[in-house]
């Protein structure tokens, strides 16, 4: 063969060769199967969920607490009022007011009749 056929086929060898190293260089994607998708959409879904609820929990814990602090003030201001009554009951209860509206009544004190009870 001559120099030329030679060249010829050195360069169809070459060409042949080039040819493969071009397939082997593809790109593969990497695919999402639809199992994947649908466990990805609930995983997403349940996280959403989640959230909300945990979100919902705390509003009403909030709303209990601030019933349960006005409760406590209501209970605090009775708790004085009765403080107050008690008081004031203690006070016309004494003896000396006593005997003052009996007196005012026309009521007088017989000494005689006073008899003591003993406990």
């Amino acid at each position: 063969m001559s120099n030329l056929a030679h060249k010829i086929q050195r360069q169809h060898e070459e060409r042949q060769q080039q040819a493969p190293k071009k397939n082997l260089v593809i790109k593969k994607r990497a695919k999402i199967t639809l199992g994947e998708k649908v466990l990805g959409y609930m995983f997403i879904g349940l996280l959403a969920f989640g959230s909300i609820h945990i979100i919902s929990n705390n509003n009403t814990i909030y709303q209990v607490n601030s019933e349960i602090q006005t409760l406590e003030g209501t209970v605090a201001t009775q708790i004085n009022k009765n403080r107050e009554l008690e008081l004031q009951v203690a006070e016309e209860s004494s003896y000396e007011r006593i005997l003052e509206k009996a007196k005012d009544l026309g009521l007088s004190l017989n000494e005689n009749n006073v008899k003591n009870v003993r406990d």
